[in-house]
């Protein structure tokens, strides 16, 4: 007699998880948007996307606070992407923000962007009326983003509370907010950073070049490799060296670093991801190498 296996893997169960979230969403919410810079987690999260509403279009913008401090191919890749899916793409701009003196930006040697982003953000859910934001954000990456839950409250300041976060029973989720709060929603919360590749090489998806073994000018400090960039001043001890790196995460080109790797293809990623015993923004984010409490405070300003 013929043996079928109904077992599900690991994989269809988040993936699952994450189209029964977004479903949620879009059935509760007036005007959501998904946070999409091109990075991995939002490259993933946009597929789920693509599946929870297929054949429909998906039924929310793209969202994209931009630095303007990027890395070319990542932003290449952002706005191709949109185009080929036929989404719109907010681009939320720190430079406008800092033109209309909303923000004041950093100067000096370790000057970056990123902590402006969270004016820029706040600002572009405000004026787009949006209520409810996708976020990449995944339980693994640090502590004070494992006791968010998957529908993270808002309050109209933008800010985290954690003592006011909502029970969430089974897959019941509580999307009642008053005007002018929003909610943050992580559909990937529960996958790792090796899901997150075994994923992209179950599906096929395509990511940008960085994140393969390329070579690259890049210096190091505070033992991070930083690349080459006009926006970034080096010292003068800090000596410029051609390496063969990639990125395990993309952001402001200012404090995302690279790691060495020879790593040319999604397998031999997945393969040295798992033996590494550092996680990726440990290894690669100069502004999350800091305490749980910091990040608390952080998040709790309204940008994680």
């Amino acid at each position: 007699m013929l043996q079928r296996d109904y077992t599900t893997s690991q994989l269809d169960v988040l993936e699952a998880e994450a189209i029964h979230i977004m479903r949620e969403v879009a059935a509760e919410f007036e005007r959501p948007c998904l946070l999409f810079s091109g990075g991995k987690d939002s490259i993933v999260m946009l597929r789920i996307a693509e599946k929870a509403f297929w054949p429909a279009p998906i039924p929310f913008p793209l969202m994209h606070v931009d630095t303007g401090h990027n890395f070319s191919e990542v932003i290449e890749f952002r706005d191709r992407r949109a185009a080929e899916l036929g989404a719109r793409l907010v681009v939320a701009s720190v430079q406008d923000s800092i033109d209309a003196g909303r923000v004041v930006e950093e100067t000096g040697r370790r000057a970056s962007r990123n902590r402006l982003q969270t004016t820029t953000l706040l600002d572009a859910i405000e004026d787009n009326e949006f209520d409810a934001v996708f976020g990449g954000a995944r339980r693994d990456e640090e502590k004070a983003r494992a006791k968010e839950r998957v529908f993270s409250f808002r309050d109209d300041f933008g800010q985290w509370d954690p003592k006011n976060q909502r029970p969430e029973l089974w897959n019941l989720y509580n999307a009642k907010i008053r005007k002018g709060e929003h909610i943050r929603v992580f559909p990937l919360s529960n996958w790792t950073e090796l899901d997150i590749w075994d994923y992209i090489r179950r599906e096929g998806i395509e990511i940008p070049s960085i994140y393969y073994a390329h070579t690259r000018k890049v210096f190091e400090r505070d033992g991070m490799l930083l690349a080459d960039s006009e926006f970034v001043t080096r010292d003068e001890d800090e000596q410029l060296v051609e390496m063969t790196v990639r990125y395990r995460t993309v952001g402001d080109i200012t404090c995302t670093g690279a790691v060495q790797s020879a790593a040319a293809t999604v397998e031999e990623i997945i393969e040295e991801i798992a033996a590494t015993r550092i996680t990726e923004r440990g290894a690669t984010r100069a502004d999350d190498r800091a305490s749980e409490a910091s990040m608390e405070d952080r998040k709790r300003m309204g940008y994680f």
